[in-house]
């Protein structure tokens, strides 16, 4: 199936009013009038940019935190163990969670992205991504603390809601015919098209019968910041997407494919899209049927190119 290029947004639009409190995408000029009086637990996921600055009252929660091994890096982390993580970062049920990236480049948007759908799954309600990280908070002028922020320890039980992932073999049975769902290759198209790998996939290649919807058609050119999915009736139609259907997004390791999955799901408001975590990394270490894998002489060439 040929890869197509579609940009299903028109910018950052003003708001005319004050956005729900669950409102998934927080721009940074909302942000002092959204959070007062809230009390939000801010996550600063950038590692150890955060020790250069971040927002007041923010904690250092690195996205590695929420990510799978090196030979696997979008698997799932067992339950058990994002449970201590949320426990030692201090998170509770009730309070609104705001996520903090870099916000330099489309790509660093899927690790906001990744986190986001990972709390979603964990149970938590109330959350948003700040659009534009500290790179839009930076160009607005507003004030860095260096201050390490040391949360309280808390206490939860936490279950993970399958609702919004897709596992290697719910996949396989997609490309068998025993299951229906929209399949969605969110990388670049040289990676659909089977040109490059990522460099711990067994095989180049795609999901037979997917689509490809690169993650950067969600942006403008040379923006950083997401834009809001206003077309999204003709999002499905591109797509092939039946109202209910289930749709996968996928990639190389859940990183860009949360970035589908958060427009599709978070802004198009497009029911039962799942992520499917461990994408092309886990799939291509399976005997699974692949498509557009090149021959022997062209994926010699393609090492070359």
């Amino acid at each position: 199936m040929k890869a197509f290029a579609f940009v299903f947004l028109a910018g950052i639009a003003a708001l005319t009013g004050m956005p729900a409190a669950a409102d998934p995408l927080l721009e940074v000029a909302e942000f002092a009038d959204l959070t007062a009086g809230k009390d939000p637990i801010i996550l600063d996921i950038r590692g150890d940019a955060y020790a250069k600055g971040h927002i007041e009252g923010a904690v250092s929660a690195p996205y590695a935190l929420f990510r799978g091994p090196d030979e696997n890096p979008g698997q799932l982390v067992p339950v058990d163990q994002l449970e201590t993580t949320y426990e030692g970062l201090g998170l509770v049920m009730d309070r609104p969670i705001i996520i903090v990236s870099e916000g330099d480049s489309d790509n660093d948007f899927g690790a906001a992205a990744r986190v986001y759908w990972t709390l979603k799954s964990s149970g938590f309600t109330d959350l948003a991504v700040l659009n534009g990280g500290m790179t839009a908070w930076g160009q607005a002028g507003l004030p860095l603390d260096r201050n390490a922020v040391e949360p309280q320890p808390s206490d939860l039980d936490i279950t993970w809601d399958n609702r919004w992932t897709a596992d290697t073999q719910e996949v396989a049975d997609v490309v068998d015919g025993k299951r229906q769902a929209v399949l969605v290759d969110a990388r670049p198209p040289e990676f659909y098209e089977g040109k490059q790998a990522h460099e711990v996939a067994a095989r180049p290649g795609t999901i037979p019968g997917a689509q490809n919807l690169a993650h950067s058609s969600f942006f403008q050119s040379g923006s950083t910041s997401i834009g809001q999915v206003e077309d999204v009736a003709g999002l499905k139609s591109a797509l092939g997407i039946d109202d209910g259907e289930e749709v996968v997004s996928f990639c190389n390791t859940g990183h860009w494919a949360a970035t589908d999955w958060f427009a599709m799901s978070e802004l198009a408001g497009i029911e039962n899209v799942k992520l499917y975590p461990g994408s092309m990394v886990e799939y291509s270490q399976t005997d699974n049927e692949m498509a557009n894998v090149p021959g022997l002489l062209e994926n010699l060439l393609n090492q070359f190119r």
